[in-house]
């Protein structure tokens, strides 16, 4: 895999998914999909089987596990709020951005990098985190879940926070954790840097746009992107 030296990544904007990128959360979300899948649902799967799903919008992760005619658009959009009020809930004692995150947020911010988050959450999990963490300034732009017709791996997420920006998107670097996320940024022609809390750096191996492997945002490399 070709790795960029720091001095190929002098960027315009930074587009950060958030959960897993900006905060460690995915095995809340994990346990609660599996009590649901499973506990409500009548579904028999592991984490595992789980963590392979947790991609997209979470009416579409129902679709993929139980088919397209299981569930009425209005049980989809039931089940997937639920699912969001239990997570919210388990995850709130715990709520934090990964280490070193506050300290990169507010030098680029000070710098005027322009910022975005990219995510698949839906906006009532996008606010939780921005309004309990008190990090909304930091952010230019926002697209979530409700603002696109694609899901990652198609690159609509990263190319509307991009155009909402006003910076080209060869200008932008994407913050992901999982292999669909930096997928999403190669097919919207970013370089990604990946958070490793969900996934193995192995497990984007396919991936060619992909920059730097890091478990948070501590270190010289990411003050280093700033200068």
């Amino acid at each position: 895999m070709y790795v960029c030296q720091k001095t190929d990544l002098y960027m315009k904007a930074f587009i950060f998914d958030l959960n897993g990128t900006m905060i460690n959360d995915m095995t809340y979300h994990n346990r609660v999909w599996q009590t649901i899948l499973n506990e409500e649902l009548g579904g028999n799967f592991t984490l595992d089987e789980v963590k392979y799903q947790m991609y997209g919008k979470n009416t579409e992760l129902l679709v993929r596990v139980f088919g397209p005619n299981r569930f009425t658009t209005d049980e989809l959009n039931k089940l997937s709020h639920e699912k969001e009020e239990k997570y919210q809930q388990e995850y709130l004692p715990h709520l934090a951005l990964l280490p070193g995150l506050p300290e990169f947020l507010e030098a680029a911010y000070q710098k005027g990098i322009p910022m975005a988050i990219g995510s698949a959450a839906i906006p009532f999990n996008i606010d939780f985190v921005l309004d309990n963490l008190n990090i909304r300034h930091y952010f230019k732009a926002i697209v979530s879940a409700d603002d696109v017709l694609l899901s990652k791996p198609h690159p609509e997420t990263f190319l509307k926070a991009a155009e909402l920006l006003n910076v080209p998107s060869t200008d932008c670097i994407v913050f992901e954790d999982v292999p669909k996320g930096a997928e999403a940024a190669a097919n919207a022609g970013m370089k990604a840097i990946v958070i490793t809390t969900t996934h193995e750096p192995e497990e984007f191996d396919q991936l060619s746009n992909i920059t730097h492997f890091a478990a948070d945002f501590t270190g010289e490399y990411f003050m280093e992107l700033l200068d």
